[in-house]
């Protein structure tokens, strides 16, 4: 057992060794970073691909120009504001593009590299280009943030901890006693850490979408109607702290705090 949690110890070392902590734009919330970003987007250059290839791209050509014309105002306010303030490497692996996508589902999300997608289902939510900048805020603040990369991270630690754990606890008990330690292992840290996580996400891309669509132009209290109409149509929710995702009223109260900052940044 010394060796195994020597050698568990050993390689949590190194990766620690070389990990990147990084800063968030604008938040200033410091960040663990474990993988290189050309990784990142060279990973997500191949799921997209593979996703343009599976999916059907929409045929809506106005809706598709809107997508478009959104989601250029948006990246290009972006990029002035982070070249502005010395902050440009944040994004200097992105080449953005706007996909509309032939499908029901209320969704949107941009990869890491900037490769945006909107679906149709989620357009009856938005109703205008100041709705559609929400989501594309939202979606374009997880990936200026780098969220995933930030996830996968804290995922490869949480690995490498809950073998520790498991052998150290585990010691001298039967292989079943090991499996139920294990999965109880892997409960706590899911519903203590990694949702949690999740939630918080979530709410810096809500409050830096707000800052970015303002520096587009947009009005960041669209945000507030948004979101009142995504919590409307939702139904059969899981309490919050097994979510992904804020409880409705949190975000919109949230926002709420927020959008006085973000008008702050609002291109007249």
């Amino acid at each position: 057992m010394k060796r195994t949690i020597l050698r568990l110890t050993f390689i949590v070392g190194i990766v620690l060794l070389f990990f990147r902590c990084a800063t968030v734009p604008l938040t200033g919330r410091h960040q663990l970073i474990l993988f290189p970003e050309d990784q990142m987007v060279s990973m997500s250059l191949t799921s997209y691909s593979s996703f343009l290839k599976e999916n059907k791209l929409s045929t809506d050509a106005v809706n598709k120009q809107r997508i478009k014309n959104v989601g250029a105002k948006i990246s290009k306010a972006v990029e002035q504001y982070l070249a502005a303030n010395g902050l440009q490497d944040q994004i200097a692996n992105f080449q953005w593009e706007f996909n509309l996508v032939a499908s029901n589902e209320p969704n949107a999300w941009c990869m890491p590299g900037g490769k945006v997608v909107f679906y149709e289902g989620i357009l009856p939510y938005c109703q205008n280009d100041a709705g559609i900048a929400v989501v594309m805020g939202h979606e374009i603040a997880h990936a200026v943030a780098h969220h995933s990369n930030e996830r996968m991270s804290q995922q490869a630690l949480i690995q490498y901890g809950q073998a520790a754990a498991t052998e150290i606890l585990g010691h001298d008990q039967s292989d079943a006693r090991k499996a139920i330690l294990a999965a109880a292992i892997g409960m706590g840290t899911n519903v203590g850490i990694t949702l949690p996580f999740s939630r918080k996400h979530e709410y810096e891309a809500d409050h830096l979408g707000l800052i970015f669509m303002a520096m587009a132009g947009y009005d960041p209290n669209e945000a507030v109607a948004f979101w009142t109409r995504m919590a409307n149509a939702s139904t059969g929710k899981q309490p919050e702290f097994l979510s992904t995702h804020p409880a409705d009223t949190k975000r919109i109260a949230k926002l709420k705090e927020a959008i006085p900052e973000a008008l702050k940044y609002k291109k007249n």
